[in-house]
């Protein structure tokens, strides 16, 4: 960090001033950050993001199961006609 050379006290004060201003702002983030943490680790919400987790990957992969289960049961029915 650089030095900063100031002409008069006024300008001292204000840069006294923003940074306190700075500071606080800082701590209001690390409290909000705090109790949304705090939030997402309640039972209700963990398992609101395992279901919507489970959800993600199940539309994800539907077309996989489709186009793998249709031949599957295609096959399964021709040869239950058969009476293999």
């Amino acid at each position: 960090m650089e030095n900063k050379k100031y002409s008069s006290y006024a300008q001292i004060e204000l840069e006294l001033e923003i940074l306190k201003v700075e500071r606080e702002l800082n701590l209001k983030r690390v409290v909000l950050n705090v109790e949304k943490t705090k939030e997402s680790l309640l039972p209700k919400n963990i398992v609101k993001s395992f279901l919507g987790d489970y959800k993600s990957i199940v539309s994800n992969n539907i077309g996989t199961i489709i186009n793998i289960a249709i031949p599957i049961l295609i096959n399964w029915i021709t040869k239950s006609k058969r009476g293999h």
